[in-house]
Formats: structure tokens, C-alpha cells, sequence
């Protein structure tokens, strides 16, 4: 169908619509200055940038061939229709409300020696209103049938021309805001936030210094020789629990901002807005240590309150082989893979014995050949237990705002897989989905570095 985003042209598709205009410009036998009114247009209309030219082309193009006087009509944002220039006196600075019997039009009006031809633009959702308008031309003789088609295919190209340059300077706008938003974001966020650093070092100290009073405290009850006063045990009991909460909640806090911090410098970054897409900031790291640990660290608690056993793998640092990695982007993918498993791991029969298991498990392992001949790589695996996702699901399943029939009103917007796929891609690698016994398994492939390659499997035991 015309004007599917696809990879591949549909030639025949297009060569049926050419051969169709060919033998439409025969049908409407425009005249020699027709043809050069459609012509000038055209040109003009690729030569001026300013949206304030291409009004006055709009009206200026048709009087210089005929002896018309034309007005342009568009709609505002709340859907005003307003006069945006006119080829009569002089040029229009602001546009100037238009005439009561000039609203409302949605076909093709003639009102004595004066044409009104609706212009609805692409994307407009309705004739007459927010972002449409009216073309008029005002005659000093009568026109003909033929003329009048004319004039109805030239307000059309005004219409199509309109749309690309309303939409071209929509995004240049779009372009600009989130340009400023990048660098408020920067100022306003990124940099206070590194503030809580300096805040969390001082609650440290402080916590420092309620265990030296502790201390303090104990050897002074010792000292005066109250080793039995419940009441002075009471108190120091009090301040041991004390230190303690206070200790946990500054390695809770401190952990969570970590991670934050970590996600909102990755994804926040003015290469991501300037470029376009996500820019890659890659160092050496051990992907177990540096980026599954922290991540698995914040959702083990809310997995274990779900009944979610973690099955750590044996040997998921053993002889890791540091790979080249965004880590603030690929711990990303990690947290929605945890997430994922917090929402969607269910509890399944083992061996049909009554059994029961509801766990997520992670790992690795080297895959050779991967990415072509000698070019091997890390899979990277999370399994949840629970039902399969259906095959029609998992076609889809990391296209971007596609939900599963399996979410059981969970919250989600279908966009975390997508954003893992998106990141792993970027890196060079790959993404999948397969069914296994118990469960699911989601996993990602990325290539070792040149100068490594997978171990030799180790030899069965005899």
C-alpha cells in the first residue's frame, strides 16, 4: 500500500501509478500557461524557505497568468480560520481574522465572481478545522468548467507543498525544544543530583559518629561500674538498633542512588538528542560484577516478596572475559529483565509430583560462530518458570508499544524489550526469546573482543 515505511519498493505498485498520472494529464489538457502556473509554483515553492514566502507564492503565482486576485486562508491551532496574505495591497505582517461567511467551508463554493477552495492538510483530522484552510480567487469574467478543475488541482498542490513544510518546521521546533531540554536537564538534574553524593557522605560521618558514641557509652557504663543497670543497657540497646536502621537505610539510599544516577547520565546524554538515537560510551568492565550484581541487588528483595526464588549460577565470574560495554546502558537491560521477571514469573509443577517452583535464574555461556567464522560470543541469559508465551506473542514481542496477552494487568507500555533490543544492537549483537522446560528464556548474544575467543569445552568426565 502507498506510503507503508518498508524496506523495499513495490515497483509494480509504482509503475501502476505512474502510467495512471500519465494518462490523467492527458485527460485534464491543461493549457501551455496551466502547465507553467503548476511549474512556478513548484519551483518557487523549493527555492523560498520561509513559511511568510510561500503564502505570498500561494497568492502571487496565478495573477501573474491571469488576471485573478487571490487569498489565503489557514486555520490556527485552535482552529481559527485566519488570512495569511492576500495578492491585493500590500503584504500581510499578521494574519487578520477572516470573514464570518468564509467559515466552515468543506467543498467547493462559488459565490458570484469569487471561488472558495477548502485546503485540508495531511493529517488534518476534519475539513474546516485546526489545520486546514481556504484558497480564494476572485474572477472579473466568468470561468469555465475547465478552469475551475484547474484552479481544484492547483489548491491541491498547495495543500500537499503546505503539509511537507508545516511538518518539516514542526520538527525543526521539536528539534530545538528537546535541544533545550537536554542542556536543562544537565543543569537541573544531572548536576544537583551529584549533590546527594556530598549529602550521603555527610549522613555517613554522622552515622560514623552515633558508633563512636556507642562505643563511648559502653566504656563509660563500664568504667562507673554499671555493668548491671538495665536501664543504661536499655539506652545503649536503643542506640545499637538505632546505628543499625540508620546504617541499612544509608546503604539502601546510597544504592538506589547509584543506580539512578547511573540511568539518568546514560540516558540523558546530549549525544543521544544531537545524533538521533543512542550513542554508545563504552569501557572495559566484568558484566557479572559491574552490572548484573547492583542491578539484581535492587529487585531481590521485591522478587523475594513475590515467592521468586534467585538461582545464582556457579560460574558466571568464573573466567569472565571483561567485554567493551555501555555499562549505564546494559545494566538498563538487565533492570527490564528483572523487572519483566518480577511481574511475569509464575509458579510451575516440576515433575508432575506436586513440586513446586517459582524462581528466576541468570547466567552465560560462549557461543562460537556466532557472528560468522571466528567470530564468537557471550550469550547472556535471564529465565523466569511459568507459562509460555504464545508464538504469535513472541513474534512481536520487541516491537516497540507491543504487550504480550500474557501481562494480567500488569503496568507497562511495551517498551522495555524494545529498549533492550535497541541497546544490544547498538553493542553489535543480538536478541531472542525461547521457550524452555519451566519457563521462559530471554537472551543476548554481543561479541567477544577481537583478540579473545569462547574456551574449549571441558572434556565429559569419564
Amino acid at each position: 500500500m502507498a506510503g507503508q515505511n518498508n524496506n523495499s519498493a513495490d515497483f509494480a505498485l509504482i509503475r501502476q501509478r505512474i502510467r495512471g498520472k500519465r494518462e490523467d494529464y492527458k485527460r485534464y489538457s491543461f493549457t501551455a500557461d496551466q502547465n507553467n502556473i503548476l511549474k512556478t509554483f513548484f519551483d518557487l515553492a523549493q527555492e523560498f524557505d520561509s513559511l511568510a514566502d510561500f503564502y505570498a507564492i500561494c497568492v502571487l503565482v496565478l495573477p501573474q497568468y491571469m488576471d485573478v486576485v487571490c487569498r489565503l486562508y489557514i486555520s490556527s491551532d485552535d482552529g481559527i480560520l485566519q488570512l495569511v496574505q492576500a495578492s491585493d495591497g500590500e503584504p500581510l505582517s499578521a494574519p487578520l481574522p477572516a470573514p464570518e461567511s468564509h467559515m466552515n467551508i468543506t467543498e467547493i463554493s462559488r459565490r458570484g465572481n469569487t471561488l472558495l477552495l477548502p485546503i485540508l492538510l495531511k493529517g488534518s483530522t476534519a475539513k474546516g478545522g485546526a489545520g486546514s484552510g481556504l484558497f480564494e480567487v476572485v474572477f472579473k469574467r466568468p470561468i469555465s468548467p475547465q478552469l475551475r478543475f484547474f484552479l481544484e488541482k492547483f489548491t491541491n498542490r498547495i495543500a500537499v507543498a503546505l503539509s511537507g513544510r508545516l511538518a518539516s518546521y514542526q520538527n525543526v521546533r521539536h528539534i530545538e525544544f528537546v535541544t533545550n531540554l537536554v542542556a536543562d536537564i544537565e543543569h537541573n538534574i544531572i548536576i544537583p543530583n551529584m549533590y546527594f553524593r556530598h549529602l550521603f557522605n555527610k549522613l555517613r560521618k554522622k552515622i560514623a559518629e552515633m558508633s563512636d558514641l556507642e562505643e563511648q557509652i559502653k566504656a563509660m557504663k563500664a568504667a562507673m561500674g554499671m555493668t548491671g543497670n538495665e536501664s543504661c543497657q536499655h539506652i545503649i540497646d536503643k542506640i545499637t538498633d538505632l546505628h543499625k536502621s540508620l546504617t541499612d537505610y544509608h546503604q539502601e539510599l546510597d544504592k538506589h542512588h547509584k543506580s539512578s544516577t547511573l540511568f539518568i547520565e546514560s540516558l540523558f546524554r546530549r549525544d543521544h538528542f544531537t545524533q538521533g538515537q543512542l550513542v554508545l560510551r563504552t569501557r572495559k568492565c566484568n558484566v557479572a560484577r559491574e552490572i548484573v550484581a547492583p542491578q539484581l541487588e535492587q529487585y531481590e528483595r521485591r522478587l523475594q516478596s513475590r515467592g521468586v526464588t534467585v538461582e545464582h549460577p556457579d560460574d558466571m565470574r568464573a573466567e569472565e572475559i571483561p567485554l567493551q560495554v555501555d555499562v549505564g546502558l546494559l545494566s538498563q537491560v538487565y533492570a527490564n529483565l528483572f523487572s519483566n521477571a518480577l511481574k511475569y514469573t509464575e509458579t510451575v509443577d516440576v515433575d508432575g509430583s506436586g513440586r513446586q517452583r517459582k524462581a528466576l535464574a541468570y547466567g552465560r555461556e560462549y557461543v562460537r560462530d556466532c557472528f560468522g567464522a571466528g567470530r564468537d560470543a557471550i550469550k547472556f541469559n535471564v529465565f523466569t518458570t511459568g507459562r509460555h508465551i504464545s508464538p504469535a506473542d513472541a513474534d512481536r514481542i520487541f516491537d516497540e508499544g507491543y504487550r504480550g496477552t500474557n501481562v494480567r494487568g500488569e503496568m507497562g507500555h511495551g517498551h522495555g524489550l524494545s529498549f533492550i533490543k535497541q541497546v544490544v544492537e547498538i553493542h553489535g549483537g543480538w536478541v531472542g526469546y525461547e521457550p524452555v522446560l519451566h519457563g521462559n528464556n530471554f537472551w543476548f548474544c554481543l561479541p567477544l573482543p577481537d583478540d579473545e575467543a569462547a574456551p574449549e569445552p571441558e572434556a565429559a568426565d569419564s
